[in-house]
């Protein structure tokens, strides 16, 4: 039995799950080079072109919930494509959605799934949007087959009395608590730091960064009871489904003004928003471990890519399993759609996800010009000082490199930040992440009990003299994103290696990509950047082939 799932808001994609088993996927930015790019277009024709088999039932998804015109042109392009007949799996349920892709994945047999997302579905009042999901605890089970809220959030669209809506919510959501924002949640109030550098409101990940700049001082508080302060806060009205939230204060694009009277307002106000949601979300994490006593956890929704309060949550809790979805951003929807659907299909549960690369990519392009390369080789241009492009067969589904499309470079060298921010022409304040062996993760940074971070998705603290010795990978304040490879892989061999001849079993890596762009899909994609950066080198592992 074969589920298509076409999620078509930003980081749209498509997935294809035939028994239980993930089959396809397919991010429109890999296809359009317009990173978070919309509409699934040409992910929905390269799975016709691959002629993969008939498809059973096929699923379509947004978070408006009411976009009946836009549904019924793909119901006409899926008819077309598949003759099959869509369905619209929009109820309500985005958040319900990113849990699905996080517990499925997790391994767990049962668990909490805490989702802080910055704009879930809507909901409508006699048809007028009115609330959208900002806040979501489910309770997991696969031994009593339960999916169960416990918790919803919803921010306002606007500030007048809505207290009737708590009414209506408790009757759509019958003993679950419920709680309603005016006008934010906690990832809106986040991203009002965002704006406030001019950056787009999905850009969150730069204000992160920026907030280890930022002075460790008592701020005033965004946050009463949960809820974020209005007067705070304003919004831009971009359209009725999408208002921008902002901090009131002026605006400024910070990327070139390192000087500390430039940055250092708006670095306060990263840091303020950083300390004071991530403490938001281990509250409603230790509030319902405590109701239930289930200690498994899984953090999705876009606020799950927050590395740095993924680190607090782990050095503030004890005895609590935690997985941290690497596809927490809507790259994962299509998949937790298509998961949901086959389990209450064929009443079973899908099969784990063992890998994060299963994007599809176009195994037929031959790669004619370059030169064979040992892995001495490779290991001895980074010696060098020279920045390596890898490209190593199927590319990163999420929004991480994890050594299929990255930039290495030896964390060693005290200007390896310029050097790389250079050829990525990317923000001075954004940290770099390293790769490391997994056996001595422990040795070089505090693992927060952590024997492995496959995937990218925690920030770890430096030991010793860690912070001296690799300059590259450690930021301001001395922390590092790291993640760590196993035997039987190539990035495993190319770093012990790398560790033999120099002492270092750590290497810088970065995404195969230029500031504003998604990760490279295809090989001509990345011969492409190479041509057009100051990048030194690019290696296809598969094709054994070294261009310089």
């Amino acid at each position: 039995m074969r589920i298509l799932s076409i999620h078509i808001t930003h980081d749209a994609s498509c997935s294809v799950i035939n028994d239980g088993i993930l089959e396809y996927y397919g991010k429109e930015e890999r296809f359009t080079g317009v990173k978070k790019d919309k509409h699934p277009f040409l992910s929905l024709k390269t799975i016709k072109d691959l002629n993969i088999g008939p498809i059973d039932y096929a699923i379509f998804h947004t978070p408006s919930n009411d976009e009946h015109d836009v549904f019924f042109v793909y119901k006409n392009y899926v008819r077309k494509l598949f003759n099959v007949e869509l369905e619209n799996y929009s109820n309500l349920n985005h958040h319900e959605l990113h849990a699905s892709t996080a517990f499925y994945n997790s391994g767990f047999n049962e668990a909490l799934c805490f989702i802080a997302d910055r704009d879930g579905s809507l909901f409508f009042v006699e048809g007028r949007a009115v609330a959208r999901e900002s806040e979501t605890v489910f309770h997991y089970s696969k031994d009593y087959d339960t999916i169960k809220p416990l918790y919803k959030s919803f921010w306002l669209f606007n500030d007048t009395d809505n207290s009737y809506l708590y009414d209506i919510l408790e009757n759509y959501y019958p003993q679950v608590d419920i709680k309603l924002h005016g006008c934010f949640g906690i990832v809106k109030a986040y991203e009002a730091a965002t704006t406030l550098i001019n950056q787009h409101p999905l850009e969150n990940g730069k204000t992160m960064g920026l907030s280890s700049y930022g002075n460790d001082k008592k701020m005033d508080s965004l946050f009463i009871d949960g809820s974020p302060i209005g007067n705070k806060f304003y919004h831009i009205d971009t359209q009725y489904m999408n208002k921008v939230a902002c901090f009131v204060g002026q605006k400024n694009n910070i990327t070139s003004n390192i000087n500390i009277d430039n940055y250092q307002y708006y670095a306060d106000y990263a840091k303020t928003v950083q300390l004071q949601t991530q403490n938001e979300v281990l509250k409603l994490i230790k509030t319902f471990v405590d109701k239930t006593g289930v200690k498994n956890v899984c953090i999705s929704g876009g606020y799950g890519l927050n590395v740095v309060a993924n680190q607090y949550y782990l050095q503030n809790t004890d005895d609590i399993n935690f997985y941290f979805d690497p596809m927490s951003d809507d790259s994962g929807i299509s998949i937790g759609a298509a998961m949901s659907k086959y389990v209450s299909v064929k009443n079973e549960y899908p099969s784990k996800l063992d890998t994060p690369f299963f994007h599809y990519h176009d195994n037929n392009e031959i790669i004619s010009e370059g030169n064979s390369a040992t892995i001495d080789d490779i290991v001895n241009i980074l010696v060098d000082q020279k920045s390596l492009g890898l490209f190593n067969g199927a590319p990163e589904a999420g929004p991480r490199a994890l050594g299929h499309r990255s930039i290495l470079f030896d964390p060693r060298n005290i200007d390896a930040k310029n050097i790389i921010n250079q050829i990525k022409q990317r923000e001075w304040y954004r940290p770099f992440a390293g790769i490391i062996i997994d056996e001595l993760l422990e040795e070089y940074f505090d693992s927060n009990g952590l024997k492995k971070s496959e995937y990218m998705t925690v920030n770890f603290s430096a030991k010793g003299s860690t912070v001296n010795e690799y300059p590259g990978i450690i930021h301001v304040d001395n922390t590092s994103r790291i993640q760590t490879v196993s035997k039987g892989c190539y990035l495993y061999t190319l770093l012990s290696n790398f560790y033999e001849q120099t002492g270092c079993p750590i290497l810088l890596n970065t995404s195969m990509n230029l500031a504003g762009q998604p990760l490279v899909q295809t090989k001509h994609d990345a011969v492409q950047m190479l041509r057009q950066s100051s990048l030194d080198c690019l290696y296809f592992v598969n094709d054994d082939k070294l261009i310089t």
